[in-house]
């Protein structure tokens, strides 16, 4: 059995399949009460480990309501090897020129013609509070061992691996 991961082991995994997977689904709060969710591609993970960076346009119903309740949630999954991770914080709209010119790829263009001084780009700056993750047992072996096992016993299938993890000491 492997030895359980450190707390500092388990924000590494967070990031790291935050990093593999790229694309969140990130979900505010609006002016009723009401949770939003839309797609959003990261710009980055800053220096601190803690930071999660995106673009976003400054009238967007996401930053007005991120100016409401900076709470958010992202959720990352689907990626070729079935890695999960929920991560949840408090974000905040930033105008910083030279990180928004630090964090540009062309590809971001489509959204802002104008490039990375455009009037209309503004960052959001996510602070991670917590986060959990899951690294399920390969799905082809999960069956294969799993299903005979709870024929068997009864019990259902164990693999992979589940862990919260806090980001605030």
């Amino acid at each position: 059995m492997a030895k359980p991961m450190t707390d500092d082991e388990a924000r590494i995994r967070v990031r790291e399949v935050m990093e593999e997977i790229g694309t969140a689904m990130f979900v505010t709060v609006d002016e009723q009460g009401r949770l939003r969710s839309r797609p959003m591609q990261q710009k980055g993970i800053g220096e601190d480990g803690r930071t999660v960076w995106f673009f976003t346009a400054s009238g967007s119903p996401k930053a007005d309501e991120i100016g409401h309740d900076g709470r958010v949630l992202l959720a990352y999954g689907g990626s070729g090897r079935s890695h999960y991770c929920s991560v949840y914080g408090q974000a905040r709209i930033e105008r910083d020129v030279a990180r928004q010119k630090a964090l540009w790829s062309e590809a971001d263009r489509v959204w802002f013609p104008q490039g990375p001084e455009s009037p209309d780009l503004v960052l959001i700056a996510v602070e991670i509070d917590g986060a959990e993750y899951w690294d399920p047992a390969s799905s082809v072996a999960l069956f294969a061992y799993g299903y005979p096992r709870a024929l068997l016993t009864g019990r259902p299938a164990e693999g992979g691996e589940a862990r919260k993890v806090t980001f605030r000491h």
